[in-house]
């Protein structure tokens, strides 16, 4: 059922991103006079179609990995001579370039869009207060208070741990300050403020193993987990010892558990360990010895695993609010959002390219899917600003200037605007096969990433 419900919500994502990537190029096409022959929302074999009254073929294909709008073309073959001022070649360079610009505008604008339906209908945050510092961090050295919140970050308004997490990646392998101002905090009333700087040396973050907030040494404020199991995979080593949904692990081999978080790392340091479990079910105690299997991480650390889950925290009211803005003040947030991702997604591939973020942070479709299927089930709103992030991301990746994206494209057309003439068919070829390379490399590495997550 897991699966069904991940390829649905992967076919769907990409669906609804490829339609509005193509509709760009379509409809300011359409805008130019060019005839589009064929909007197809994904590739091969065509499982539904229907033509318009302007001769255009809207289909439904059958690999939803894609689409395309296929324009009438001189370079394609012969056309009939009255329809040749219809033809995308001969169209002025400003107008292809408005075709082709269109599909990644969109993407970046449906982004837009998505964020301010959010902020005007209200956005749940969690309160970013710093409930513990790990040792020798960062964090710790720079002697933030236990309990306070963060308000600001070099400058900018955070108003939850993921606003936090989106400033820090952007300081990913920087030297320097990072200013925080804090309010609040152990021994301080609600409306002290403080004003802190954490120093930063080539600073590094394994963004397979951790998050940014983590690498600082910055461990968020969350209510206590009762050891209660919420779930219990199926063929898991608790599930072939007995343990059932509902039980409350009280001891574990002799140790006390009182939190989730005693459980974890319990069993994490035990793999192919025996451990006894003190279990209450129903009003009763029963001991059962577990196994933990073993994980081997990114990083070569070996952990003990069990398959099991925890319920949800129950959150204090204080620690949860209602981010909701005017219509204006949304469209103004949403603009900032996405421009805040735009710059982070280029700054991440730079960083990539010097080396300063591992390639093996790229992600494919299994990934994508996984990703997809988790927010939706999280809710409408998760589910929102990840289509939201994932816009961003096609838009932005289809702007880069290689050959066979869209902005490999608007470089030549930029280089015919200089030269006043259009870049030979022989170069285009070889940038075509230069960027099939790039592209079917990025693509095999993505995939390698998402087999090794699996």
């Amino acid at each position: 059922m897991d699966i069904i419900q991940t390829v649905i919500a992967f076919v769907v994502t990409l669906g609804v991103l490829v339609t509005i990537h193509e509709w760009g190029h379509f409809i300011v096409a359409r805008a130019c006079g060019v005839k589009v022959l064929r909007f197809s929302v994904g590739f091969g074999k065509v499982l539904f179609s229907r033509t318009d009254k302007q001769g255009t073929e809207f289909a439904l294909a059958a690999i939803p990995l894609g689409g395309y709008v296929k324009m009438l073309d001189e370079r394609e073959g012969d056309i009939d001579p009255a329809l040749k001022h219809q033809a995308f070649n001969n169209k002025t360079v400003w107008q292809r370039i408005a075709i082709v610009a269109a599909g990644p505008v969109v993407n970046l604008l449906f982004a837009v869009l998505v964020y301010w339906t959010l902020f005007v209908s209200g956005v749940n945050v969690v309160v970013p207060t710093i409930g513990a510092l790990v040792q020798d961090s960062v964090a710790e050295r720079a002697k933030l208070p236990l309990g306070a919140e963060i308000v600001k970050l070099d400058g900018q308004d955070v108003h939850s741990w993921q606003d936090v997490n989106l400033a820090l990646v952007a300081r990913i392998g920087d030297s320097g300050i990072i200013e925080l101002r804090l309010k609040g905090g152990v021994g301080n009333d609600d409306f002290h403020i403080g004003h802190y700087s954490v120093a930063l040396q080539d600073w590094s973050v394994d963004l397979e193993n951790q998050s940014p907030i983590n690498a600082l040494g910055l461990v968020p404020f969350r209510p206590k987990l009762p050891p209660i199991l919420a779930h219990v995979a199926e063929d898991g080593a608790a599930s072939r010892a007995g343990l059932k949904s509902g039980d409350q692990i009280l001891a574990i081999s002799g140790t006390a558990i009182d939190t989730w978080q005693q459980l974890v790392e319990i069993v994490q340091v035990s793999a192919q360990v025996p451990l006894m479990f003190e279990v209450l079910r129903a009003g009763s105690t029963m001991e059962l010895s577990i196994v933990p299997a073993q994980k081997i991480l990114e990083s070569g650390r070996i952990v003990g695993f069990v398959g099991v889950g925890v319920a949800p925290p129950v959150w204090p009211e204080e620690m949860i609010r209602t981010r909701q803005l005017g219509v204006f003040d949304a469209l103004q947030a949403g603009v900032q959002r996405t421009w805040t991702m735009i710059s982070l997604t280029f700054n991440s591939i730079k960083k990539m390219l010097s080396g300063i973020i591992s390639v093996k942070n790229l992600s494919g479709p299994i990934t994508i899917a996984k990703v997809a299927s988790a927010s939706a089930q999280s809710g409408f709103e998760s589910y929102l600003s990840f289509l939201a992030y994932l816009s961003i991301s096609l838009g932005v990746l289809n702007l880069l200037p290689i050959p066979m994206l869209d902005g490999g494209h608007l470089f030549y057309y930029a280089i015919e605007v200089i030269r006043r003439k259009p870049v030979s068919e022989r170069l285009q070829g070889i940038g075509l096969r230069i960027g099939m390379t790039l592209l079917f490399s990025m693509m095999a590495i993505a995939m390698f990433n998402d087999l090794m997550r699996l």
